[in-house]
Formats: C-alpha cells, structure tokens, sequence
C-alpha cells in the first residue's frame, strides 16, 4: 500500500493499460522504483475481443490486461495505483503527481500512458456497438467481418480513404456520408468504379442487439442491412495531459520523437495519446522503447553525479 506522505519514484507512468504495463515491465527489469497510476477505464472496455496480437489473438482486453498486471507486479519495485492522476508539476529538480483523492508523489521522470477518450457520433446505436460492430480498425477486426454487409461512416477525405482500406476485406460495403457528399469529383469517380454506393442521407440510427448492429437507419425512414460499420471518431486527450504544455500534432496526438521524448523535459509518452495506429501490439512496443530509453537516460544521470 502506498502510503500518503509524497513517496518519490524514478519514473511515474500515468495510465495502466497495455503501454503502461509495457513500460512498466521494463522498468521493473531494469530495477527500477516505478509507480503507476490507473484509473481502470480503458476505452476498449466493451470489445469482445483483442485481434493481431501474437500469443493473444482472439482474448478479450480484459483478459490480456489482467495477465499483463500480475506478470508486471511480481517485480518487487513496481507499484500499482488505482486513482486518477489529476495534475503534473514540476518542483524544480523532480516532477510531481497529484492525485484525485490528494496524494502526491514525486518523480523523476513521468511517462504519459493516458490513451484518448474517442468522441463518438450522437447516433442512437453507435454508442452501444463501439468496438463490437462499430468499428475503428480493419487490422484489429477486418478479419471477423470480412466478406460480410459492411458500411464505412465517414465523408471527404476521410470516408474515401477509409471506404479504399475496407473495400479490401469485404465488396459488399456501403458508404454513409451522414449528409451531403464533400467528396471530390475524381473520388466519386473512383468510388463509383469500385462499385461502393454512396448514401448521402442522414444517419438516424444503428438498430440491432447487444451491440451487433443489423440495420442503418436513415432519415427518409430508409433502412440498409448492415453487419459492421467502420468510422474514424474524433478524439480527445485526457485533461491532465491538455494541462501540461505539450505539442501536439495536426491530429491532435501527443508530438514526440522515436523514444517517446516530448517538448517537455521529463516527460514522455507513450500509446494511444501519441500514435495513431490504436492496436495493442503497437502501444505496448511503444512502452517498452520508451522505458528503455528513460532508463539509459537515467543511468547516465546517475553516473553524471558521482
């Protein structure tokens, strides 16, 4: 148990899911005193299950967290904490961490594990199905769905982009602009050789059950069978990493070098917050190459000091 008194640590990573815990396997491998912080709402909570994860493919997130958690804690100079981290100041020759509750506790360096919080559609049934049959990622859940009734939601840019990369795994897909069609001249020119209708009406609803949706539900009454959509919801970082001064990237992700490095001295990050490629394979190699980088950073401080 952590006591309440401000504890200091080589490194604070907030946020316990798989590039926290990534990180925090190598931090404790590499003996060092590292505390992290979860407030245990991951946003892959409700998807059945985690694909394109060599050794995990096909468990649940649960399952694989769960796993992951009690192989990180066997190593005697990791702690885990659950509680919200809510603010990150800088003390001068440390970093500290304020939680909700009001503890506080001191590092040397923080790794910003945080993820994103998905901003999702006002859709009746988009909600519901997020991560089931509402879908971000073809490499995550492309293979279960493919050949099947798809639909990608999305318009411009975007939905021509996204209704290319699915075509691959099913022909039988559907483009939803939501309204009006900002697609270009020459991209309905190619979507229409591709054989993808495009459907301008607004989307009222996603019908189905237990977050399997089975129709669209148009606002001229319409319905389109469907088995799965694709969209790329907007996002948003957590509010303490909003507090803190970084930059950020055109997409809103946390700008950072090839080691997890922000703008910010002390600081890195790692995970959905920096990357958007959103799998589990890539995050949890994104902790690991920054905890091994913070690592060599500290060893070079603490021999600097002698």
């Amino acid at each position: 148990m952590v006591s309440t008194s401000t504890t200091t640590f080589d490194v604070i990573i907030i946020g316990g899911s798989y590039a926290g815990l990534s990180a925090g396997m190598t931090f404790g491998r590499s003996l060092r005193k590292v505390l992290i912080i979860d407030g245990g709402k991951p946003c892959n909570a409700q998807t059945p299950h985690s694909h394109n994860f060599l050794t995990h493919d096909g468990s649940t997130p649960k399952e694989i967290a769960t796993l992951a958690k009690s192989q990180v804690l066997r190593y005697p100079t990791v702690t885990f904490l659950k509680g919200e981290a809510t603010q990150v100041t800088n003390t001068g020759e440390l970093l500290q961490v304020t939680t909700a509750s009001g503890q506080t506790f001191e590092g040397r360096k923080i790794l910003l594990a945080t993820g994103i919080r998905d901003i999702l559609p006002s859709i009746p049934g988009v909600k519901e199905s997020w991560g089931i049959s509402v879908l971000h990622c073809p490499y995550c859940h492309g293979y279960e769905v493919a050949g099947r009734r798809l639909g990608v939601l999305a318009n411009g840019d975007t939905g021509y982009e996204l209704a290319k990369l699915i075509g691959h795994w099913s022909k039988t897909l559907t483009l939803f602009t939501n309204g009006p069609s900002t697609l270009s001249a020459a991209q309905q020119a190619e979507i229409k050789k591709w054989g993808t209708p495009v459907v301008e009406q607004e989307v009222t609803a996603l019908e189905g059950k237990d977050g399997y949706i089975r129709e669209v539900v148009l606002n001229d009454g319409s319905r389109i069978a469907l088995d799965a959509i694709f969209t790329r919801a907007p996002f948003e970082q957590p509010a303490i990493v909003q507090q803190l001064g970084l930059d950020f990237t055109e997409m809103n992700f946390i700008r950072i070098d090839e080691f997890g490095k922000t703008n910010i001295d002390g600081l890195f990050a790692a995970g959905d917050n920096s990357s958007p490629m959103r799998s589990v394979s890539n995050v949890v190699a994104m902790g690991t190459k920054a905890a091994a980088f913070i690592n060599r950073l500290l060893i070079d401080e603490d021999l600097q000091a002698l």
